[in-house]
């Protein structure tokens, strides 16, 4: 395959992910913004619970990215009956662990709150939320699994018109049940729950319906007679150190938030809110990262090495690139973006520090992106995870603790240790990728 090709390949796949991600992350995004016309404590305990029910989604990736890497490199090697079964299984068992983990979030609402050190002014608004958005759980379960599948058979413009649409509706929903409007009563968070389970109902459907159509079309019963158990020990084999890497990284953050919780109540908005404005920083080197792993997967597949690293090198290049940009720019207008959002003074002067030490924690980000995508694509699938167990824990968890608590350092100081875990784990996967170690790691 020639490298041009390859480029165009790379962009017919990063450009609607892109997107997708993008609308997906304005999903989250329209909640927090409009709850921040509500009030900040509304703010503070929704980030509370998403840190929460954001490790159970890392959950569903289990099966989800192995999906994902599967597939790409059956696709690669031409074997179309294995991307079946495999799609097939990964809805099946999504779907099932999601309804367990929507009754572990709906029953454990308050132990969880109350482990996570939520004040009362924080309990009364983040209960109702997490109750309502953890019942349905599974609705984001049957989605990831879903949207891997078409983005690994290059169909993901799919999952991006999906998430267009499905962005719409959650911003009219938003309005009118957060304020009352329509005729509807004003709900505040608990509005903000009802929309976003209504629009992740509606996005797995219609992602089921165009996987169907446009994909498998005709689904051979022998395919799954007997049950293809190879095919779902391999999901889980792959998909269980693929997310352990992601896993360990959201409970790192979650100890990390519980620090910042111990600061105060101003802190935890100005978290909240600054993840949300850097989502939107590292959204391209997420594509990219994700796009060109789907290329690397295809490419390993067929055991083309050499292009696989040349078009690692590339994607890497334009990430970091691109990153450094954004979050620079994001960084100049940092005072205006939380004037916006809020009016409180000390959460405005913190936000704006914040977004300029950010700017190397984007560059790090960007890095790992890379790495951990395209090392998982190859086949290479326990590096990643324990790199980033190893570092997360020490550097991020350790380093947070003793310069934001144990020096009395706070959140300006906790997010200086942000930088060194996301810029040492970057280096470390720059260093596997261009070893080549992992063209001796594929799964077909």
């Amino acid at each position: 395959m020639r490298y041009g090709k390859l480029t165009r390949l790379l962009a017919s796949l990063a450009l609607p992910i892109f997107i997708d991600t993008l609308l997906v992350m304005t999903l989250g995004a329209a909640d927090t913004f409009m709850l921040s016309r509500y009030s900040d404590e509304s703010v503070a305990a929704v980030g509370l619970v998403n840190q929460l029910v954001n490790i159970v989604f890392i959950i569903f990736q289990v099966i989800s990215m192995a999906t994902s890497i599967l597939c790409s490199q059956y696709v690669g090697a031409g074997q179309r009956n294995r991307v079946l079964q495999v799609m097939g299984v990964s809805v099946l068992f999504n779907f099932l662990i999601g309804l367990a983990f929507s009754a572990f979030l709906f029953g454990g609402a308050s132990g969880l709150l109350n482990m996570m050190g939520a004040r009362d002014e924080l309990y009364v608004e983040g209960f109702p939320y997490m109750r309502i958005v953890g019942a349905f759980a599974f609705f984001q379960a049957v989605s990831l699994s879903a949207a891997a599948a078409l983005r690994s058979v290059d169909k993901a413009h799919y999952p991006m018109f999906v998430s267009g649409l499905v962005n719409v509706i959650n911003i009219l929903g938003n309005y009118a049940l957060i304020f009352g409007k329509f005729g509807l009563p004003a709900m505040g968070v608990r509005g903000a729950a009802i929309s976003t389970v209504i629009c992740r109902a509606l996005s797995s459907a219609l992602l089921l319906y165009l996987l169907y159509r446009k994909y498998i079309g005709h689904l051979p019963k022998g395919l799954f007679r007997p049950f293809p158990w190879a095919e779902t020990g391999k999901l889980f084999k792959v998909g269980i150190p693929s997310a352990g890497e992601q896993m360990s990284y959201s409970l790192s953050m979650v100890v990390v938030t519980y620090f910042i919780n111990m600061l105060g109540n101003d802190e935890l908005a100005t978290r909240t809110y600054g993840q949300t404005i850097t989502t939107f920083v590292f959204l391209f080197s997420l594509a990219a990262a994700q796009g060109g792993a789907i290329v690397i997967g295809h490419l390993t597949g067929m055991k083309k090495y050499t292009a696989a690293f040349a078009l690692g090198r590339r994607v890497l290049r334009i990430s970091v690139a691109v990153t450094f940009v954004l979050s620079f720019t994001t960084a100049c207008f940092g005072h205006t973006i939380f004037s916006m959002l809020t009016d409180n003074e000390n959460i405005i002067r913190m936000g704006t520090i914040v977004l300029w030490i950010d700017i190397m924690v984007e560059v790090g980000r960007a890095i790992n992106f890379f790495g951990v995508n395209s090392l998982r694509a190859a086949g290479d699938i326990y590096y990643p995870v324990t790199v980033g167990i190893i570092v997360c824990w020490t550097v991020a968890v350790g380093g947070s603790w003793v310069l934001g608590i144990g020096i009395h350092g706070g959140l300006i100081a906790l997010w200086c240790a942000l930088i060194l875990d996301e810029n040492i784990r970057g280096l470390i996967f720059i260093r596997r990728w261009k070893s080549r170690r992992w063209t001796t790691k594929s799964l077909v």
